[in-house]
């Protein structure tokens, strides 16, 4: 089973968020978005390239590009070995092989290092984790949650997800989560748990189907809206 002992810094491109969120021209032209737990994905970078506003936030981001760099460095042949051990699991149709994917995965972070370390972009990421966001209530039209919360359920709790999810509620009216596996591409023990939480508090939470599968089964977001 695909195991990790901590959260470690992964990145994702734009093509892989637009798939994973089923984002429309109009979500990324309509307002603010937050990248919650954006980590070194190239989103940030590629989505203000097409004139999109998006604020990735992260506990990552206290460190200097090159920390950072260091750090992806010491973790990424762990997740790959992890990867490779686990082949089974994972949808190989879009990717090919370990080694495409870690050329994808190379290329969204170092355009993610390249981006982290103009002083001109600084501002686009802000330094913060959940289940406490440094955002006023509605700061955002849209919030994302990528490979995070559901995912890392074996270090995170049923409260923090609870937590975490109505604090991602508080800062944007559009909320989106994906995907809804464990590591080990199980079903997270704690989806249902936070939709009964959310739909107590008057919140409306669904489960859709996206164009993205690279852990098999994993191709449904949550997305939560305001009733």
């Amino acid at each position: 089973m695909f195991t990790l002992e901590s959260v470690v810094p992964w990145g994702r491109s734009f093509d892989e968020y637009q798939r994973m969120f089923a984002l429309s021209n109009d979500d990324l032209a309509r307002g603010r978005i937050l990248g919650c737990g954006d980590g070194p994905a190239s989103f940030n970078a590629e989505a203000a390239s097409r004139g999109a506003r998006v604020v990735s936030c992260d506990p990552l981001y206290q460190f200097t590009a090159a920390a950072i760099g260091d750090r992806i460095e010491a973790t990424s042949p762990v997740v790959l070995e992890q990867t490779r051990l686990n082949a089974d699991t994972f949808v190989w149709d879009h990717v090919g092989s370990l080694e495409e994917l870690a050329r994808r995965r190379r290329a969204a972070m170092t355009t993610f290092l390249e981006d982290y370390n103009r002083p001109s972009r600084r501002s686009s990421y802000v330094t913060g984790a959940l289940p406490f966001l440094p955002f006023d209530d509605d700061a955002f039209t849209l919030a994302l949650s990528s490979h995070f919360l559901f995912l890392y359920s074996d270090h995170f709790d049923e409260l923090f997800h609870i937590d975490a999810v109505l604090e991602l509620c508080r800062v944007a009216a559009d909320v989106r989560v994906f995907p809804l596996l464990t590591l080990g591409s199980r079903r997270s023990p704690f989806v249902e748990p936070v939709m009964d939480a959310l739909a107590r508090r008057g919140f409306h939470p669904t489960i859709e189907l996206v164009a993205y599968e690279f852990q098999r089964g994993g191709n449904e977001m949550m997305r939560v809206s305001r009733q």
